[in-house]
């Protein structure tokens, strides 16, 4: 039997419990479904349109909903519990990790969560409510509270006792973490040291003070970044007091990473990053509608622009057949630049240091990138109308439009970040404004000055 390759690997369960699905054939849906980690259950739900999710939902193993639950998007995770009560919330949340229940409490009704904390045994309420009081774009959003603590004055070999005592070990362990008897971090302990090291040392003589802790207020992109800049496993999470509150693991830092990554693709179009494909019609008319509104405007004002040049068009076609070349070229020229500065933001790179040497650079490449494709506009131009008035005034347009593209590409971003707007989401809407008034402006003013 001949090998699945990689996408064959994906789709063919989706394809497989389609037809169950069609079928009617239950045993074989539950089946597949028990066959499947809870990562590849939720992949598969998350692939299924509403009314064929809303089948599988009920014949997954119920020792296994909360896992899938953790793993699927926002959006299905809030159409999966429409299924549930609160009995099988309480049910699907009692074995997850602290943080994986906080992500499902956030989405219910206060009424609900408050019903299923309740149900929860003390100790582990109150984990998921110290995650609960952060938000869940923050580091102390994105903590677990399960951690190992180990006092600075014992040694080595008292703390492989301890470890053995606990048994089994919280996930993505690489240290233990140092504190004093008021609960405040000190350092860290790698398992491998306590494993190499002579047991009759302190812990005080082989800690590591390297890692910083990280304030429970930060920015989860801002965690991303120490984990990448210092490849870490785990990171400690402390308050202002700097008592010890948690740990982030680099599986939460992996889903950061994801998130902005579509965020910063979504956004772009106006879309968010937990929007579920196969959504209700409805709804999607909903997200999407604005932001066709908000083009609509600004089409309504690059169409202005145009109609204050009518005679002038009427008088000379070609200029009419010539115009999308402006406006396209700027666009592309336009995106080019915005797409780059909202990288280096997302990267922490653009400070207010180095953002004028990056405009500079940008108006550099843009005039540069003008002259060249302004020639070669120029050239067809003259050839296709037999006008060297015309190929003159597009170059002039061309080479006005991509410098306005680049110096609009840096500027959009940074002045939308100082705002508090996020640049992603609205700078590609207005930079297409400014590069299509500008282009028409430009290369219709000049006609209307020189030719007509």
């Amino acid at each position: 039997m001949p090998e699945l390759n990689q996408e064959q690997a994906i789709t063919q369960p989706i394809l497989t419990l389609t037809e169950a699905v069609k079928s009617g054939r239950f045993v074989r849906m539950r089946r597949l479904l028990a066959s499947l980690h809870p990562a590849e259950t939720a992949h598969l739900l998350e692939s299924l349109p509403p009314q064929e999710r809303k089948v599988c939902w009920p014949i997954i193993n119920p020792d296994l909903r909360g896992d899938v639950l953790s793993f699927v998007g926002e959006d299905v995770r809030a159409d999966l519990i429409q299924y549930m009560d609160t009995a099988d919330l309480i049910s699907a949340t009692e074995d997850l990790e602290a943080d994986d229940v906080a992500d499902i409490l956030q989405i219910l009704p206060d009424h609900v969560m408050r019903e299923v904390l309740r149900a929860m045994d003390t100790q582990h309420r109150r984990r998921v409510e110290t995650i609960l009081a952060y938000d869940e774009n923050t580091a102390g959003g994105l903590m677990n509270p399960d951690v190992i603590t180990v006092r600075s004055d014992i040694t080595l070999e008292v703390v492989l006792r301890y470890l053995r005592i606990l048994g089994e070990l919280p996930p993505n362990t690489d240290s233990v973490y140092v504190v004093n008897h008021n609960d405040e971090y000190l350092g860290t302990l790698s398992l491998s040291k306590i494993v190499s090291r002579g047991r009759s040392l302190t812990v005080n003589e082989v800690m590591s003070h390297q890692i910083e802790a990280i304030e429970a207020k930060t920015a989860d992109s801002d965690v991303a970044h120490r984990f990448e800049k210092h490849n870490l496993i785990s990171a400690p999470v402390v308050d202002d007091n700097n008592h010890l509150l948690g740990r982030i693991t680099i599986d939460d830092v992996v889903d950061v990473i994801r998130d902005e990554a579509e965020h910063s693709m979504l956004s772009l179009a106006g879309l968010s990053e937990d929007e579920d494909t196969f959504a209700p019609v409805r709804k999607s008319i909903n997200r999407r509608s604005l932001w066709l509104g908000v083009n609509l405007l600004t089409a309504f004002l690059a169409a202005w622009v145009i109609g204050l040049f009518d005679t002038t068009i009427e008088k000379q076609v070609a200029l009419a057949v010539l115009m999308p070349i402006v406006a396209s070229m700027g666009g592309v020229a336009g995106s080019q630049t915005l797409t780059l500065v909202i990288r280096s933001m997302a990267l922490g790179q653009l400070n207010e240091k180095n953002q004028l040497w990056l405009l500079r650079k940008e108006i550099m490449v843009g005039a540069s990138n003008g002259i060249i494709w302004a020639i070669a506009i120029a050239l067809v131009t003259i050839l296709w109308f037999n006008s060297l008035a015309l190929g003159i005034l597009i170059g002039t347009a061309i080479i006005i439009n991509l410098i306005a593209a680049a110096l609009a590409g840096v500027a959009i971003p940074l002045i939308l970040k100082k705002f508090g707007s996020d640049p992603a989401l609205s700078g590609g809407v207005l930079l297409t404004t400014v590069t299509d008034v500008v282009g028409f402006m430009a290369f219709l003013g000049f006609a209307t000055l020189f030719i007509v």
